[in-house]
């Protein structure tokens, strides 16, 4: 709206100025290129296939798909057009609407559906980057979305303490924000990469955090980043699972450092040099050993200095 009342007033100063009306048309495509504008993305074969089965879906092939959609990329570009892409998922549209009573088989659902998303969901602005660029990323940020949400989730059905009647999960919660702030306020200056992860009964959570400190000030964290790190911890804390975290620092003219804790009675207990070097250096999944990193320093996890938190049964 403010936008709108900008473009109407710098159009009447150009008219008082110049004794002229702008045309009609000349004044929509103005409004056009302030508008933005969103693009649901279907970024693998399966999702394509599901849809399909709509018969108003113009599309037969993958491939040719995502050409089309590159170039209506490129184009909302070269009009000066902001534009956001968002992940479109055939079976939450189907769901969608559904439960809104929509006819699925129609662009004006889809459309409608795709603006819902971008407004709840996971969303990569374009900038020019190449969609093999940006898929890989919008998958990365729907995976963190969908990670954080199953984690809060959990800890709002903890409900409360039967000892104290203190809310366990927002318990949690804090005492994994304290947690992180010792962490990055022990860790120093450097870029630092931390990494969370910790078991539940349905999957495997997993939460990243990037981190820069200079040699003064505090760290800086995207605040996203930070709120899903600590909703993970706070799940390994509050259901007492075998959650760890392991920090990677980068620093000028130094090798990295690799440093790791697990998760023992609601604090973080370090891991020794060997521990951290068994745990970075073997497959995940296979329990293979794999070949340690040039210039990179396996070292034991440092005291953050934390008393241990309460713990609630």
């Amino acid at each position: 709206m403010a936008q709108q009342e900008n473009t109407k007033h710098n159009s009447s100063k150009h008219t008082r100025k110049h004794g002229t009306t702008p045309h009609g048309p000349t004044l929509r495509r103005t409004l056009r290129r302030e508008a933005p504008s969103t693009v649901g993305l279907l970024v693998d074969e399966q999702d394509f296939a599901a849809m399909r089965r709509y018969g108003t879906f113009p599309f037969d092939d993958h491939t040719a798909y995502l050409h089309q959609v590159e170039g209506l990329l490129q184009a909302l570009a070269a009009q000066g057009m902001h534009t956001t892409i968002a992940l479109f998922d055939p079976e939450d549209y189907a769901e969608f609407c559904a439960e809104s009573g929509l006819d699925a088989d129609t662009g004006a659902s889809r459309s409608r559906f795709t603006a819902e998303i971008a407004a709840a969901g996971a969303t990569v602005a374009y900038t020019g980057q190449r969609l093999t660029d940006v898929i890989p990323l919008l998958v990365s940020r729907a995976v963190r979305q969908a990670t954080w949400e199953y984690a809060t989730l959990l800890l709002a059905d903890l409900g409360a303490c039967a000892d104290c009647g203190q809310d366990i999960g927002r318990a949690a919660f804090d005492r994994a924000s304290h947690l992180l702030m010792r962490l990055l306020e022990t860790a120093g200056p450097g870029t630092h990469h931390l990494v969370c992860s910790t078991p539940t009964e349905n999957d495997q959570l997993l939460a990243v955090l990037h981190t820069h400190r200079d040699t003064t000030g505090p760290a800086r964290l995207d605040t996203s980043e930070g709120a899903e790190f600590a909703t993970v911890l706070a799940v390994a804390i509050a259901l007492e699972s075998p959650g760890g975290v392991v920090l990677r620092t980068s620093a000028p003219d130094s090798p990295d450092r690799v440093h790791g804790w697990r998760l023992a009675h609601g604090t973080l207990a370090p891991l020794t040099a060997g521990e951290v070097f068994n745990a970075y250096c073997t497959d995940a999944e296979t329990g293979e050993p794999v070949a340690p990193e040039s210039g990179v320093e396996y070292s034991a996890g440092f005291d953050i200095g934390a008393d241990p938190a309460e713990r609630h049964h």
